[in-house]
Formats: C-alpha cells, sequence, structure tokens
C-alpha cells in the first residue's frame, strides 16, 4: 500500500507482538517507506496479562533502528502531535507507543504546545536556580511530575523534561538541546518502565535511571509498578542521590 501510493498504511497491536514485525519494520526504515505502527498496551502497566505480554525492551529496541522514528507521547495532546508528526514524515516510518492504562491530561503553554513536535522540550520549570532535570517519557512523565512537585517542598529546584521522541529531540539544533537540557546540570534522572539502555545518553555517567532491566511479573498494575520501584519515593530519591 505505502509502495503503491495514495495511501498512508497504519497497523495496530501490542507492543510486545512488535517482534513478528520486525522485518516489515526493519525494511519499511530501510526501504525509507511511510508507514505507521501503532503499539498500544506499551509496558509493564498490563499487569495481570503477566511478563510475556509486557514489553520491557521493545521501545529501546524499536529506537536503534536507523531511521524508525518512535513516539511515547503522555497524553492525548502529545499523542496528536505525534499523530501528525508520523503523517508529515514522508521518508521513513513511524512507531507510535501507547499506554493501557489511563494517564492525566497535562496543562501546557502555547509555547510548550509548539515545542511537543521537537520530541523533548520543557514541561515543567523551576523558579529558581536549576539543581537537577527529570526526563520522562509516556505514562511515566505524570510520575516524574508529581516526584518534581514533592522535591519543590524540600525547597528543591527541578526541571520536568517530556521526551516522547529521542529521535526528534536528537535532530534539533545544538542551542535548542542545550536549552532543554543544559550541559552545567549533570544532576539528572531518567524515568521510563523499561530497560534502561539507552538512556545513560541523556543523564550522562553522574546520573540515575529509574528503568528495569527485567522482565516483568503478574499482578495489578499499581502493584507491577510499585513492585519495580516506579514510585513518587524512587525518582525522588534517585534524584536527590545526584544533586
Amino acid at each position: 500500500l505505502a509502495l503503491h501510493g495514495g495511501l498512508i498504511p497504519y497497523s495496530a497491536t501490542f507492543l510486545v507482538f512488535s517482534d513478528y514485525a520486525r522485518n516489515a519494520l526493519r525494511m519499511a526504515a530501510l526501504m525509507k517507506v511511510r508507514t505507521i505502527a501503532v503499539f498500544t498496551h506499551d509496558s509493564i502497566g498490563l499487569g495481570e496479562d503477566g511478563p510475556t505480554h509486557q514489553p520491557v525492551e521493545h521501545a529501546a529496541s524499536l529506537r536503534i533502528i536507523p531511521n524508525m522514528s518512535l513516539w511515547r507521547p503522555c497524553d492525548s495532546v502529545e499523542t496528536a502531535v505525534a499523530w501528525r508528526c508520523a503523517i508529515e514524515r514522508a521518508n521513513g516510518p513511524t512507531s507510535l507507543l501507547l499506554s493501557r492504562q489511563n494517564v492525566f491530561f497535562q496543562q501546557r503553554t502555547p509555547e510548550q504546545l509548539d515545542a511537543i513536535r521537537r520530541g523533548g522540550y520543557v514541561l515543567r520549570d523551576c523558579k529558581g536556580k536549576l539543581e537537577a532535570i527529570i526526563i520522562a517519557t509516556g505514562s511515566e512523565v505524570a510520575l516524574a511530575l508529581d516526584a518534581a512537585n514533592q522535591l519543590e517542598q524540600k525547597g528543591r529546584q527541578i526541571r520536568v523534561v517530556s521526551m516522547p521522541s529521542t529521535d526528534v529531540f536528537d535532530a534539533q539544533s545544538d542551542n535548542y538541546r542545550e536549552a532543554v537540557l543544559p550541559t552545567a546540570v549533570t544532576a539528572r534522572v531518567a524515568v521510563e518502565a523499561g530497560v534502561t539502555a539507552g538512556w545513560i545518553k541523556y543523564v550522562g555517567l553522574k546520573g540515575r535511571v529509574v528503568g528495569m532491566d527485567s522482565f516483568g511479573e503478574s499482578a495489578p498494575a499499581d502493584a507491577v509498578f510499585e513492585y519495580f520501584g516506579f514510585t513518587i519515593d524512587k525518582v525522588v530519591s534517585s534524584v536527590e542521590s545526584v544533586i
């Protein structure tokens, strides 16, 4: 359909089943074909479906495919922007990773709305001298914001960066990337319910990653997230450990 032209085809399935579509995804990237892969149930939040259906390494593995653009939006607004970017992208495929669980709508200024299409942007900033940065994607953005609010109550100056698309962010100008992730701020923590590989690039050797390098477990989503340390207290302690 994509090669014939006139249509922009999309597929939809659970993220864990991207394994079965690997050849098609890789060939679309290699051939620079515009296709859109919509992957739902993007984390251990599947809960009772168990580790066989819980993708932990899949986001990272899709990100490293050359010419594959990947978005993991945190709410309906980021999802709409991701969909538009996928349609507008004419020289390769795009993968959209969507959550099973409900996510909170995030308030944004017009400038923040415009910055979403840059792949990463400051969703929450501090009023004083910046001490630390929390980078998050998808359903973990709300967790990062809650942790930042708790740290603020302790007198800490924290920035939260939502990074729905690492490849799009990496393609931005040096000035923009520096404005979002200033090199002078080495206290950084990344939060994503998946393998930690890849986030060292953004947090540096002195940073921390709240992630998981194991398979999941079968239990209600809230219990699974708590079991693997995706909690406000874990993010707060991680940030405090690098400041």
